[in-house]
């Protein structure tokens, strides 16, 4: 399936380019099982969002590498993508970018022409073919009748979608400048949260970012906390939490990071995963 990344690092401005690249388990990496598009999404200097994206898979798109090496933002919002819903174009490739929000979805869901219907005008956001765009303008409209509560917003739409439509899952990673927010519903797709603080990791001279292979030294992470958030565990550190089925995360700018179950009961038609698929992680 699908692969999601997120970081923010509140108000100071880096590179995610060890994340997306260098890891053992790297964005990179994973588009070597999920080929079908690559896209990352920052916010430049005036809090504008950005995107780079392009159907094709992350290690063959000399794009994505360059852009993955000269980035710089608070936040970032990457996917490596596994069609299941609309073909291989640039409007189907994540992130998705409404009212100064960045967004990527992990998993899917069935009968979109209801929820089109329920869209009403906000299906004039919607570009592309996927569930996952629509999905998106469901959550711009939702966090707009909540006065803006982007939280609120997420656990709405992915409420009314769980209630009505055939699931697979709505994990979902939502971002503004300095500010993430992670949706992994109901369990069936993983997803993990990485706090990690400034400065060196425990007994060690200077952080070293750990896999299983080996251990870089990579200065730009060890000066600055952030927080991760990722389909995958992209290294060998010991700090990784599975979120658990339900759990919306809100990392603010400040670096908190305040979770809750925020939708406890299972889909009305969950669709099960295929035989032999794995959740990795899971």
């Amino acid at each position: 399936m699908c692969r999601l990344f997120g970081m923010t690092a509140g108000n100071v401005r880096l590179k995610a380019t060890f994340w997306l690249l260098h890891a053992s388990n790297s964005l990179q990496a994973q588009s070597h099982r999920n080929p079908d598009g690559a896209g990352l999404g920052f916010f430049g200097p005036a809090g504008e969002p950005l995107l780079d994206k392009q159907p094709e898979a992350a290690f063959n798109d000399r794009e994505f590498i360059r852009q993955a090496k000269q980035a710089e933002s608070s936040t970032f919002v990457a996917h490596v993508r596994w069609a299941t819903a609309g073909g291989r174009t640039v409007q189907n490739t994540h992130p998705f970018v409404m009212n100064g929000r960045l967004m990527a979805h992990n998993g899917g869901f069935g009968q979109l022409a209801q929820l089109e219907k329920e869209l009403g005008p906000y299906a004039r956001l919607v570009l592309g073919d996927t569930d996952s765009e629509r999905y998106f303008a469901l959550i711009t409209k939702e966090t707009d009748a909540h006065g803006g509560d982007v939280g609120a917003g997420i656990t709405a739409a992915a409420s009314w979608i769980a209630a009505r439509l055939p699931v697979s899952a709505l994990n979902a990673i939502v971002a503004m400048p300095g500010e993430l927010w992670a949706l992994r519903y109901p369990g069936q797709h993983a997803l993990h949260i990485l706090e990690r603080p400034a400065g060196p990791g425990p007994e060690e001279p200077g952080l070293h970012v750990r896999s299983a292979t080996s251990s870089v030294h990579v200065p730009a992470l060890e000066a600055v906390a952030a927080v991760v958030i990722a389909s995958e565990q992209l290294d060998g550190e010991s700090g990784w939490r599975m979120l658990a089925p339900g759990e919306l995360v809100h990392v603010r700018p400040d670096l908190s990071v305040h979770s809750r179950i925020a939708i406890s009961q299972p889909p009305t038609q969950l669709v099960p995963l295929p035989t032999g698929s794995a959740n990795i992680d899971a």
